[in-house]
């Protein structure tokens, strides 16, 4: 899945949630120096979103078709909560929406070796990566 695609996503489970009051991508919230990612209200306030793609291992630009490959989506665990940091609420929200595209879905700040960026990592069962970080 590519990034503008993958913003597509996200804006449709966000605005489907009750905790969240507002979605729009970053181009509508004034951002352009980022071109992919989106703006989330809740209220704890707004975070923004970015997005970045990484092709599955051999594939090139040119020629590359973003062609859904479905399997098990990952394991949805608790629902997204008010009362969340942005990363646990995201992650919680896109695993709830059980995407068959979806493989994994990580939390940057649940590795050995976090430091304090804050974004997950999208795997897809057609080998593509999402990194979205928290601007």
């Amino acid at each position: 899945m590519r990034p503008a695609r993958f913003t597509d996503l996200v804006i449709d489970v966000v605005k489907n949630q009750p905790t969240a009051t507002r979605v729009q991508t970053l181009a509508e919230a004034g951002d352009t120096r980022h071109p992919y990612g989106v703006a989330i209200t809740r209220d704890g306030g707004e975070t923004r979103w970015q997005f970045t793609g990484q092709l599955p291992e051999g594939a090139k630009h040119e020629g590359f078709a973003d062609e859904p490959v479905t399997g098990t989506p990952p394991a949805a665990g608790p629902g997204p909560q008010a009362g969340d940091d942005p990363e646990a609420w995201l992650a919680a929200a896109l695993a709830h929406a059980e995407s068959p595209e979806v493989a994994t879905i990580e939390r940057w700040s649940t590795r050995p070796e976090s430091g304090t960026r804050k974004g997950l990592t999208l795997t897809f069962h057609n080998g593509a990566r999402i990194f979205a970080r928290v601007l």
